[in-house]
């Protein structure tokens, strides 16, 4: 279906911020930027030099049990090695561990072997015994993030210096992909004994680079790492992350070579920084998400028991199905993103392995939505909330909505904050609508139980339906990956039913470098990892 001539006509007088920036979605100046172009280039690196990146964001405490944001993520990636990781197709690998793990017939006891004559950044001797630490932490203690992530796990057992094996509460398949992401960084028990629950502010782990210090809100430096197992990999000397959150402020610095890379380019800077001759784009991502979440039974928090919400769309399922039917997520990425994302209406990416070939998205559909609002009794214009971020592309994507939705007969108020406080409000429930997204992972689990699932610590929506818990739950204890698929489809339909979250689309990430810049590895986690990185020979 064609946009309406009305919503052309409203989307044009938004503030178009996009339209001098260009891009691939509207100049046809170049093409989008490929994911393989950063794993294929293989030239010749030299020794030496200091890397400056620029961050979009700071990150919150660079602790692996605690931390929750992508950016700590990146950094990670060059300081803290897991068990296992993913590789440039997306397969998980493993790292620290020598092997994918063995598990047993019930699926109940996993054995991981570890890798022998490894060090930690502070010369400590990375052993079992360390790893049981990491892991029982991550487990265990009260601040961590990652009690969701290792939740089956009943208990961790040093079987010998090479060795732990893992007890489960019951079978889990998505167990290895958790231990491939921050559930699965190994800490210096040393730096742990010292820093308690302050590890954070001195992290330690095995990596190529070691944590050199820390400027709040400025710059974070880490140092070739002496004690690294495959040091003769690494050739810088020093890495320097800039924080740099204005998007055409992190792109002048990369033109003028402040910074030799800036992560997470926004869409309207894409076009300019590949028109550079001395600068390139490459893309990651994908594995993540961004969308609308409702309030459907949030009540008095997210891992609360659900209760009754008193707003319009959380009392009326008609009313979800006519927001929903007045989005064209088509038009979304073109207009906010210059098509540089991938339009859905579903959590799990199109490429993946457990896509199900049979869900698909509907179109617009203004007539139907009007007739749902019209047959559900309320009194129009029907009055949203949504509350979004407060930086300028999310301003964005919350007037589209707001335009597109006026046509179906909702009036909806956009209320900005910062992205911690929107977080924040949708964790207690204090929200009506809000925009909101998750960065992704390879297995789908990681991406449906914590998120839709009844008392789920980041289901914000409050969502609970066993034809959304039941499959999910089968699917985490299911090896065959046809059965885990269908399993995920048919909650993930159920889910789509409920509309708790109107999924928009999946983020690409862009990653603008100076093309003397060589040897960076950029997967769909949109991780960049600087292990082999450096300045062209």
């Amino acid at each position: 279906m064609r946009p309406s001539p009305r919503l052309v006509a409203a989307l044009a007088v938004l503030p178009l911020a996009l339209a001098a920036c260009g891009g691939s979605g509207s100049s046809g100046t170049s093409a989008p930027p490929s994911v393989a172009d950063a794993s294929a280039d293989d030239r010749a690196v030299k020794g030496g030099g200091t890397l400056n990146v620029a961050l979009n964001a700071d990150p919150d405490a660079l602790d692996p049990s605690s931390s929750t944001t992508l950016v700590g993520r990146e950094v990670f990636a060059n300081m803290c090695e897991k068990l296992f990781d993913i590789d440039a197709k997306s397969t998980l690998v493993p790292q620290l561990a020598t092997a994918l793990p063995d598990v047993s017939g019930d699926g109940k006891e996993v054995t991981i072997k570890l890798r022998q004559g490894v060090k930690f950044n502070d010369g400590t001797a990375f052993d079992a015994e360390a790893v049981k630490k990491s892991l029982d932490r991550h487990r265990t203690w009260e601040k961590s993030s990652r009690q969701a992530d290792l939740e089956a796990v009943e208990k961790v057992t040093v079987v010998d210096a090479s060795t732990v094996k893992l007890t489960l509460k019951r079978a889990f398949t998505p167990l290895t992909a958790q231990l491939a992401d921050r559930a699965g960084m190994i800490m210096s028990p040393k730096a742990l004994d010292a820093g308690g629950d302050n590890f954070g502010a001195g992290p330690v782990c095995v990596g190529p680079f070691t944590f050199a210090g820390r400027t709040s809100g400025s710059q974070i430096v880490l140092e070739r790492a002496a004690d690294y197992y495959d040091a003769a990999k690494v050739k810088l000397d020093k890495i320097v992350y800039k924080i740099i959150v204005d998007p055409n402020v992190r792109a002048a610095n990369l033109k003028s070579g402040d910074v030799q890379v800036a992560d997470q380019l926004a869409t309207t800077t894409v076009a300019g920084v590949q028109a550079d001759p001395n600068l390139k784009v490459v893309s990651g991502g994908g594995l993540g998400y961004y969308g609308i979440t409702i309030n459907v039974g949030n009540a008095g928090g997210s891992t609360e028991k659900p209760g009754p919400v008193n707003t319009a769309l959380a009392k009326s399922p008609q009313l979800r199905e006519a927001f929903d039917l007045a989005l064209d997520r088509d038009v979304i990425n073109k207009t906010v993103y210059n098509g540089l994302y991938e339009a859905d209406c579903f959590p799990v990416a199109k490429d993946s392995q457990f896509r199900d070939a049979g869900l698909q998205c509907p179109k617009r559909d203004l007539a139907k939505a009007e007739q749902l609002v019209q047959a559900s009794g309320v009194p129009t214009p029907i009055p949203v909330t949504l509350t979004a971020p407060n930086d300028a592309t999310n301003q964005r994507l919350a007037q589209v909505i707001q335009q597109m939705t006026k046509e179906a007969g909702f009036n909806v108020s956009v209320q900005t904050a910062e992205f911690v406080a929107t977080l924040e409000q949708g964790k207690s429930g204090k929200f009506d609508a809000v925009l909101n997204g998750w960065s992704g992972r390879v297995d789908p689990d990681g991406n449906l139980t914590n998120l839709i699932t009844t008392q789920g610590s980041n289901n914000y929506g409050g969502m609970s339906d066993p034809g959304i818990d039941d499959p999910i739950k089968e699917a985490a204890a299911a090896t065959d990956v046809t059965e885990r698929a269908a399993l995920y489809a048919k909650a993930m339909q159920k889910a789509a039913e409920v509309r708790g979250v109107l999924y928009l689309y999946h983020n690409k990430y862009y990653l603008g470098m100076h093309k003397t810049v060589a040897g960076v590895q950029y997967f769909k986690d949109g991780l960049p990892r600087f292990v082999t990185a450096g300045f062209a020979a």
